[in-house]
């Protein structure tokens, strides 16, 4: 008779089992790559939407030529001095007669220079000329303390206004004396 240990294991043949222990039997490793896809297509469309909506802007900015200066009706013509800080002053027509008659004025506050270029404009308009509103040339001068954000700011202002005729021109020595007293 066959010998039983107490795991119930025969022991008398020839073949001995070990207790709990199995080989570990190696399945194929199969992954579902569907949501890594969706993934890659959300963050393509992602990116091809962003730049797409992020493309730089520019502005045309309009410089004189070099050579002798241009008349320039005085009417027509409104000045703007920019200072160091958000500073800035305007004037009408030519420089001497603004600033002997105690016509340069400072330019105040954010929407200033805005409400400035339409009030011209309306005078313009109302005066009869043959370009009307279109006949504005606006100086714009900034001087050494000036921000490249605030010349943006006011070119930004020029751009809503639709000023047709505009450019950026260096200080004369009398007005940039004229902004260091002030």
């Amino acid at each position: 008779m066959d010998a039983v240990n107490h795991d119930g294991n025969n022991q008398s043949s020839g073949t001995r089992k070990r207790a709990g222990v199995r080989r570990q039997v190696k399945h194929a490793l199969r992954i579902d790559m569907t949501p890594m896809v969706d993934l890659g297509f959300l963050l393509i469309t992602f990116f091809v939407i962003t730049t797409e909506m992020s493309k730089p802007t520019a502005m045309n900015l309009i410089m004189p030529k070099d050579g002798p200066p241009i008349d320039l009706g005085e009417s027509d013509a409104l000045t703007v001095l920019m200072g160091a800080h958000n500073t800035a002053w305007y004037y009408e027509g030519d420089w001497m007669q603004a600033a002997k008659n105690g016509k340069v004025l400072p330019l105040e506050g954010k929407l200033a220079a805005r409400q400035l270029i339409i009030d011209k404009q309306q005078k313009l308009e109302k005066s009869g000329r043959p370009e009307g509103r279109n006949g504005l040339m606006l100086l714009v001068k900034p001087g050494s303390g000036t921000s490249c954000k605030e010349l943006v700011d006011l070119l930004d202002e020029v751009s809503i206004n639709d000023v047709k005729k505009y450019a950026v021109v260096k200080l004369t020595e009398e007005e940039n004396k004229w902004m260091q007293r002030q």
